[in-house]
Formats: C-alpha cells, structure tokens, sequence
C-alpha cells in the first residue's frame, strides 16, 4: 500500500530493545511499495517546470515594478522585500500544515494550483492595458498605479506566496518519501534525488536569467509572463500524473503538541531533582514507528528531564503509557524537543546572513543599470541577467567540492565529511562578507567613473548618467555569494533534515526559507531606516553612496559571525548521546 501511517504504539514488555524496535519498524517499512526512480521522473519534471515558471516570474520583478508600475527604486526594493520574505515565511505555515493535517502530497499538489494560478493573474497585469499604468509620456510623466490594478497585482503576489508555503518546505521531504530509507539502494536513492534537486534549480534558474529574462525586458512583458505561466501548468501535469505510484505518508498530527506537553510537564515538575542514572530511571515508551528513529539520551536542556520524572506508577497505563501526557512525557519527546531547542538558536544566525542575498535581486540590478552592459556594438545584458552568475559558480562549484576538495579533506582530516555542516556554514557566512565589500568597492569605482567619465548622458533608472565602469565587474561578488550559497545554503538544508526529528521534516524543510524570510524583513526594515537617516540610497545611485550601505552590512555581518561562532562551539550534533560527550572532556563541536 502507498498510503502510509506512523506506527506509534507500544510494547508490554519494557525492556524491549532498539534492535527489536528497529525490526517492527522494519516491517512497516516492507508493507510499502517503494516506488523510488519510478517515481523520480514525475517528480523531477515538477520540479524544474515549477522552478523554470516561479524564478522566472520572481527574477526580474524589481525591472517591472519599476519600469511597468512606476514605483521608486525605494518602494520597489520594499516591496520585493517584503513580497519575499511573505513568500519564504508562508512556508512555515505550510510546513505546519502539512506535518500536521494534510500531508506531503496534498500540500504539494495544493501549492501547485496556487502558483500556476498567481503567474496567470501577473501574466494579465501585464497582457491587459487596464490592470497596469501607461506608458510614461516623452516628458518622463509616469502615472502611479490604481487601486484596482495594485489590488490584482496584490492577489497574485498572494497566491503565488500561498503556492511557494506548500512547494518549498515538502518537495524535498516527499521526493525523499519514495524511497526506502533502510536499504542501501533507498539511502543512495534519496542522496541522488537531492543531487538532482539542485541540479534542476541550476538549470531553472540559468534559464530563467538569461531566456526569459530577455524575453521580458526586451520583447514583451506579457509573453515573458506566459512562458512561466505555461512551465507551471506543465509542472502541474506531471505532478498529478504520478498520483496512483507515489507514497503518501500520512500526518501524524501536530508535532508541536508533543514539544508543548514537554515544557508543561517539566515546569510542573521543577522543584523535582532528577533520577542519578537517567538513562534507566525517566520513562520510556517502547518506540514503534515507520518515520521515528530512537534517539539517545543528551545532557543539554536537563531541566527537560524532569518531564520524564516518574512520581508514581500510577501515572503509567497497563500498556505502558502515560496516563497523562500533560503530566509524564516519554524521554524520547524529551529528546525530539532538545533538537529543536539546539537547532533554533543556530537558525537565527541566517537572519543577518540572508541579507547580503536580498542585494542581488534589488540594488546589485540597479547598479547594473547604471553601468556600461555592453558587450561589443550590439550585445546589452539586460540587468537581471545578473542574478545567473551566483547560481552559475554554484553549479560549477559542487562537483568541484564533492570531486576533488572533499576527497582530499577526507584524507587530511581522516573524517567522511570533510567540514562538519557547521564548518560550511561558517565558511559561507565569512564568503558573503567578503562579497558585500567587494561590492562596496566596486560600487564606489562605478559611481567615480559615473560622475566624472559616464558614457552617456542618456537617463537611465533614477535619472543618473550611465557609468562607463563595464557591469562585469559585478560578476565577481556575485560569484562569491554563490559560493557562500553552495556552502552555507546547502549545508542549511541537510543540517535542518538531520537534526530535526523525522516527524518534522517538512517544518525543518520550511527553516531555511523562513530564515530567508526574516531576512528579507530585516533587509527592507535596514533599507527603510538607511533611506529616511541618509543619502545613501538615492533614486540616482550615482548621487547616493550604495558602497556604505554594503559596508554597514558587511560589519553587522561580522557581529554576526562572531555570534555563529560562539552557538556553533556550543552545539551538540543529533546522535551524539550521554556517554559519548562524558568520554571526551573536548568533543568536537564544530
């Protein structure tokens, strides 16, 4: 059967080893028909055309909100802040959604119709006269949008967002769902289905830059919309065409329910003193379950133990379980509840991260703009085709790494992983820093060669002179957040799949994007207050100083990095149980 339910359940017999656990857990497994590369091609070609119509339709949104809807650079880089971080925080709620109610499935196939029919409503802001502005007249007269036409603009930014808090968080979680996790071929399934995952956002993101990117710019706004919006129906297609062959795990319920009875029993029982051998003396529940791996007991958050403190065995079921969950919670809640607590603090440091990112699609354009994109007579790189260059280095950069790097790490560090998740993080973090003041740098050269040599007094985005300083230069910082992305942004994914409790996937799925999320807030809160307190952020940046901006976030970036580094000394991995981190008075932590 392909419809699957979590065994949760007990056994009478409380000594019940891991080894008989892992083996019921077993035998749900092999009730399910595992359809793993069967699969793959439905979900694969989801994937992309998904990809190939949401980035195109988000890439190049800064150049028609400012060109087709006459917003200011200001409102528009708020905006898309804005619209962005909606659209990563919506993901939380379908995380939650799908974890909880509906499952992988259904919240991916809901969020399918979402965006396919926000790219239709933005298709017809720009296909019909009266849901967009005219034209500004020969004397740079613009006329703002109407309320009508900013309330359709608004519906489809809301759908779309809607459609991207069911994709985001579950695609990953549900592609990996058609394999089986306790096999060697299921394992080397679900890491080849990741390697395909990224490679299809590879793909869907070079195109989108460069083909459909131009097609909205220098063809038509409404045939650059249709093309995305036509790639999404595609993608609806095939998702729905695997329907009959697919695993569906079904929802446990709301996992939060277990993390808040832990804190509610445990404040309950806080003047208790906890048992000296913990291990054997809190209580435990048998583990029977198709998605939930027994997980060792973890000094960190003690104070949770106490949720576990047997008062009396009256508490305790004939079955073995508690008779008042509110009151006696399972040691491996406990635990499941530890990982979430030591993951979030490691979470937050994304939030600075996240804004040297939230650059690339605003402010890295206009200076794009603003330079010289020429590329012999004929050639002109329209700005957002910039946006490719990240994903570029990106791509060129992971087999690189698995290849040749990883495999020498491996031989000098004498470990499989070469960094640890955290290592990479960190190394991705110290990468977008340098990025932010190479851009500053070259910021301050393109405003020099602007002002004192521009190539044309032609008015360009903001009224200022085009630089004679070649946009190419950009290419380097941008290369450079591809790297930190290749280090930092996938390391995030796997971290948050690991360290969270299998019955939270999707939720933990849903971390990267929502860190995402406050970021984008943050960037157009930092945008908002820069702009009101300085000059820095003109509508000319030529008579602005953008360098600043990306110096100041360069330096909260450092502040932020230290911070990283003091929670990444402190961590502790999942797996690594009580007797380990007492043998080794200096684990590695890092």
């Amino acid at each position: 059967m392909n419809d699957v339910t979590s065994g949760t359940g007990t056994n009478e017999k409380a000594g019940t080893s891991n080894s008989e656990e892992e083996q019921i857990g077993r035998a749900y497994q092999s009730e399910i028909r595992y359809r793993g590369w069967k699969a793959m091609p439905f979900l694969i070609g989801n994937e992309t055309f998904e990809k190939l119509g949401s980035i195109g339709t988000a890439s190049n949104l800064m150049v028609y909100l400012t060109s087709v809807f006459h917003m200011s650079n200001v409102n528009a880089a708020t905006t898309l802040n804005v619209f962005n971080g909606t659209t990563n925080l919506a993901t939380v709620v379908g995380a939650y959604v799908s974890d909880s109610y509906l499952g992988r499935y259904t919240t991916v196939g809901l969020g399918t119709l979402a965006s396919l029919l926000g790219m239709v409503l933005l298709t017809l802001t720009a296909g019909i006269p009266a849901l967009h502005p005219p034209k500004c007249t020969i004397g740079d007269y613009c006329v703002s949008a109407t309320g009508l036409q900013l309330f359709v603009l608004i519906t489809a930014f809301a759908f779309i967002i809607a459609g991207a808090g069911g994709i985001r968080p579950c695609n990953l979680a549900f592609g990996a769902d058609q394999f089986n996790p306790n096999t060697d071929k299921g394992r080397k399934g679900i890491a080849s289905f990741f390697n395909w995952y990224y490679f299809t956002l590879t793909i869907a993101v070079g195109l989108s830059s460069t083909l459909i990117i131009y097609i909205q710019s220098d063809v038509s706004w409404f045939i650059g919309f249709t093309i995305p919006s036509g790639l999404m129906f595609i993608s609806c297609i095939f998702f729905y065409g695997g329907a009959k062959i697919y695993v569906k795990v079904k929802p446990e319920g709301s996992p939060f329910i277990g993390i808040v009875r832990v804190f509610v029993a445990a404040l309950k029982k806080k003047r208790l003193s906890l048992p000296g051998d913990p291990i054997h003396d809190l209580f435990q529940v048998p583990l029977v379950s198709s998605i939930v791996s027994k997980l060792p007991y973890t000094e960190q958050f003690k104070w949770l133990d106490k949720a576990a403190i047997i008062i009396s065995q009256s508490d305790i079921l004939p079955n073995g379980t508690a008779k008042n969950p509110w009151m006696l919670c399972d040691i491996q809640k406990v635990e499941e509840t530890k990982c979430v607590l030591r993951t979030l603090p490691i979470w937050t440091t994304t939030f600075i991260y996240h804004m040297a990112f939230a650059q690339i699609t605003t402010y890295i354009i206009l200076q794009a703009l603003q330079s010289n994109r020429h590329i012999g007579k004929n050639l002109e790189i329209p700005g957002a085709t910039f946006t490719i260059f990240p994903v570029v280095a990106l791509a060129v950069w992971i087999p690189l790494y698995d290849r040749l790097l990883l495999r020498w790490l491996q031989k000098i560090r004498g470990t499989d992983e070469g960094f640890t998740l955290l290592q990479r993080m960190g190394i991705g973090m110290v990468l977008s820093i340098i990025a932010m003041i190479i851009s500053g740098i070259i910021e301050a050269k393109r405003r020099y060669y602007a002002v004192y040599a521009p190539i044309s007094k032609v008015l360009s985005y903001g009224g200022g002179a085009i630089s004679s300083l070649s946009s190419l230069w950009l290419i380097l910082p941008l290369i450079i957040l591809g790297l930190a992305e290749a280090f930092n942004n996938i390391s995030q994914l796997e971290f948050y799949y690991k360290q969270f409790p299998e019955n939270m996937r999707s939720i933990a799925g849903s971390l990267l994007f929502s860190g995402i999320a406050v970021s984008s807030y943050m960037s157009g809160l930092l945008v908002i207050i820069v702009h009101r307190s300085t000059s820095w952020l003109s509508e000319d940046l030529n008579k602005g100083r953008l360098d600043y901006f990306y110096y100041l976030i360069a330096s909260i970036s450092v502040l932020n990095l230290m911070y990283f580094l003091v929670l990444a000394k402190w961590y502790r991995y999942k797996g690594v149980n009580y007797y380990s981190e007492r043998q080794s008075e200096t684990p590695t932590l890092v």
